[in-house]
């Protein structure tokens, strides 16, 4: 992959680059090559890491069912297959990451000045307290529902349990990749309303991360039904409890434009 710099952006990437500003009230900016860049390659990056998820998904299903009704060697191998799924997962984010930071490079060597002051977002500006006490949350309520499912006597029951733990701890380990980039890697603007998208972009994608998609998922697919009832609606009552949190985080907390400004205007 060649490390130039990025040339102008095309019109359909700088136009992309206007609505988002004005959506973030930042309309009064202009698009530039280098916003325009690191929209289309936040884009990619948002794709690649729903269909890297999804793989997860799709692949704990797999292997939940060769679990299921798979002879004693199928299930084994199962489960060494979903762990070296995980694996090859967390590389394929660790690469995507590295993608992201190329882009990024590419995008900062072209720029005549960077802003005076930068500031390197905290994990506090880019995700927030109150989003990471429910992350926090949302993982202890998933490892205390598979927990429960391991402890019951149904070995059916207990075999797709460490597939959903499995998964769990995969979608936990990727997430908390795209997190730490997110939070380590530098900032690239040139003056302060390039440096308030930046940090519009990392609280955004920080925001996202939070949403439990897997940690909803896997409970209905893998165990829902199949468990004891009192286990299913454990599930079920866990899901629309995690669900209400996070609209009422979605709507009461500030939005990633007034964090952004607040980040900036502190620095």
């Amino acid at each position: 992959m060649t490390r130039e710099p990025l040339t102008d952006a095309p019109e359909a990437a700088l136009k992309e680059a206007e609505s988002w500003l004005a959506q973030h009230d930042l309309a009064d900016a202009r698009p530039t090559p280098l916003l325009a860049h690191r929209l289309v390659a936040r884009r990619y990056a948002r794709l690649y890491g729903s269909i890297i998820l999804a793989v997860l998904i799709v692949g704990s299903s797999g292997a939940a069912t060769f679990s299921r009704f798979g002879d004693g060697t199928a299930r084994t191998w199962s489960l060494v297959a979903m762990i070296v799924l995980v694996a090859g997962l967390l590389v394929a984010q660790v690469l995507l990451d590295r993608w992201v930071r190329q882009v990024d490079r590419r995008a900062g060597a072209t720029l005549s000045r960077r802003a005076a002051h930068l500031i390197q977002p905290g994990w506090r500006t880019v995700l927030g307290r109150p989003y990471a006490v429910f992350a926090a949350a949302v993982f202890v309520g998933s490892m205390l529902l598979t927990g429960s499912a391991l402890a019951l006597p149904d070995e059916t029951v207990r075999r797709l349990a460490v597939v959903m733990l499995i998964g769990l701890l995969g979608a936990t380990a990727i997430n908390a990749l795209q997190l730490r980039h997110l939070v380590r890697h530098p900032v690239v603007a040139e003056d302060e309303r390039s440096l308030t998208a930046d940090v519009i972009m990392r609280v955004e994608d920080a925001r996202d991360l939070t949403t439990p998609n897997v940690q909803w998922t896997l409970p209905m697919i893998l165990l829902f039904g199949t468990a004891p009832g009192w286990w299913s609606a454990a599930a079920m009552g866990y899901l629309l409890v995690s669900l209400a949190a996070f609209i009422v985080l979605r709507k009461k907390t500030p939005s990633s434009t007034t964090v952004a400004r607040q980040a900036v205007g502190a620095r």
